[in-house]
């Protein structure tokens, strides 16, 4: 699947200290060891879009927080190893192509065209691999076949013969989210989970493959023709595009349980390891209105809809990184009016011929990002040069175009 075209990264002057981000399983901020599986890349796997619908703000700050380690790295001069899926076949895209009277196929594609788009417009830095699922289905199918033969799947029913993983089948399962077993079963029921179907071994079971039905498309396997599940989708794609030793686990804070969950355990039980990751990083969810921006509410906030309005694909990248990554917060037109007016006086301040020296807001900025993403330091930092800058100025004619090199390279806004 084609990506969307890379914004140019300046390189600048110096090095920061080394990437620390918080870890969902040990609940704790840690140092991140990237760059030190086979052929040292660091490398990041960031679950991808379900193209049945435009991008959201939600969306877009969760890749934004990817976009920024994405930077980190760069910045640190790792090679970065990064792999993003698309969902192209699942039952919501189904359900909005009926609704609609498309084809399903159309709608995705039309989706993930609008998708690149914002992300584009955004100046996200695109994955080195951007992988439909549709694109993996021999790797799904291979991975199920040892998942089969290992014990730790099964065939549900002869008659509609999906494929189920086993929740108990690598000892260390829950390890990632921490939850217990009723909110597990709560969360597995609200996010695409079957936990009340009849005849499973355990109602916490994954699908693993979802034999044909009418009306469905499928491809054919050794166990019946059918289409993938969701979580192993991701753990095919992570293990043959990047395979052991993945540095990052990435997405939305929704995706924790059970998505993420049982990606890693299938994963895991065919590798034998311990750690499908060594760092789960996750988003914190946006909302408007008081509520959780979604599509099944209704409220949502469209980055094409505010490009269209006029609004700068800058400031809603400022608006968002005002707000902590892994914080739930909220969008407003005040935070959108403040990241306009922040935008314009950091244009002001690095359009001087002069200003004062840069080299103390350019170390905090790297320091403050390596501080587990810190972006509302990383923005007052700023801040309060460019206030110096305009307000007493200064005689360092290079400081306005290093300022602008590092807002650019580390934070993805063009002055």
């Amino acid at each position: 699947m084609q990506s969307w075209p890379s914004a140019r990264v300046p390189e600048l002057p110096g090095r920061g200290p080394e990437l620390r981000l918080y870890d969902t399983s040990d609940r704790q901020v840690r140092p991140v060891a990237a760059g030190t599986g086979p052929g040292s890349a660091a490398t990041m796997y960031v679950c991808g879009i379900t193209p049945y619908d435009a991008t959201h703000l939600g969306h877009a700050a969760t890749y934004l927080a990817f976009d920024l380690i994405h930077r980190q790295w760069l910045d640190l001069g790792h090679d970065v190893h990064y792999v993003q899926n698309v969902t192209d076949v699942d039952d919501p895209l189904f359900e909005r192509a009926d609704r609609d009277g498309v084809d399903w196929r159309e709608l995705g594609d039309g989706q993930v065209a609008l998708f690149r788009e914002d992300m584009a417009a955004l100046r996200v830095l695109p994955p080195r691999e951007y992988v439909g699922a549709t694109e993996a289905i021999s790797e799904v199918v291979e991975l199920v076949e040892k998942l089969l033969a290992s014990g730790a799947a099964y065939v549900f029913d002869d008659d509609c013969p999906d494929v189920y993983y086993r929740a108990d089948a690598t000892p260390q399962f829950g390890y990632e989210s921490g939850y217990d077993r009723e909110t597990m079963l709560r969360l597995f029921a609200e996010r695409g989970g079957d936990p009340g179907r009849a005849g499973k071994a355990d109602p916490l079971d994954a699908l693993l493959w979802r034999a044909a039905r009418p009306g469905e498309p499928s491809w054919p396997s050794p166990f019946g023709a059918g289409r993938p599940g969701w979580h192993i989708e991701c753990a095919a794609i992570a293990l043959s595009r990047i395979g052991s030793g993945l540095d990052i686990q990435g997405g939305g804070s929704d995706l924790i349980f059970p998505h993420h969950e049982f990606t890693a355990a299938h994963a895991e039980c065919v590798r034998a390891e311990r750690r499908f990751a060594r760092h789960y990083v996750h988003a914190g969810m946006i909302g408007w209105d008081g509520h959780k921006m979604s599509k099944s509410r209704g409220n949502l906030v469209l980055v094409s809809a505010l490009r269209a309005e006029g609004v700068e694909p800058a400031a809603i990248r400022l608006g968002l990184l005002s707000g902590h990554y892994r914080a739930d917060r909220y969008w407003s037109r005040q935070v959108l009016d403040e990241a306009i007016a922040r935008l314009r006086r950091w244009r002001q301040a690095t359009a001087l011929q002069a200003a004062p020296d840069a080299t103390d807001v350019v170390a905090r900025l790297r320091q403050y990002l390596a501080d587990d993403l810190n972006t509302p330091k990383a923005l007052a930092a700023l801040d309060g040069w460019a206030t110096d800058a305009l307000e007493y100025g200064g005689g360092d004619a290079a400081a306005p175009a290093l300022v602008s090199a590092a807002v650019d390279a580390l934070l993805g806004v063009e002055l």
